[in-house]
């Protein structure tokens, strides 16, 4: 797989991840429906099955999905949670990111 490809699918799986604990947040935090928590479930369940899309072995695909989780999760705060990113914030997930790269593109074991 590709690097931009790889990222993709990180960045969907993230989202369905954040998703499906942020449902079940706003239910316990904010008074929301518990009504939420069932598709909060369909979206850890499809954050489950989109890790098993990768080719790499579990604990690999892990590792490296964390860069993009940190990334994506803090697209998160500025665009649902309405918050502004710091240069801090950026630096960090620019780090993750290229961990991420690191650790996803290394070269197969011969």
């Amino acid at each position: 797989m590709d690097l931009l490809r790889i990222a993709l699918l990180f960045a969907v799986t993230a989202v369905a991840e954040i998703v499906g604990c942020y449902l079940p947040w706003l239910v316990l935090r904010q008074g929301k429906s518990a009504l939420l928590l069932l598709p909060a479930a369909v979206s850890l369940g499809l954050f489950a099955w989109l890790l098993t899309l990768h080719p790499a072995a579990a604990g690999r695909t892990y590792a490296a999905y964390g860069g993009m989780y940190i990334a994506v999760a803090l697209l998160w705060l500025r665009f649902v949670d309405g918050l502004a990113l710091t240069r801090w914030d950026v630096a960090g997930a620019t780090i993750a990111l290229a961990g991420m790269a690191v650790i996803a593109l290394q070269p197969a074991a011969r």
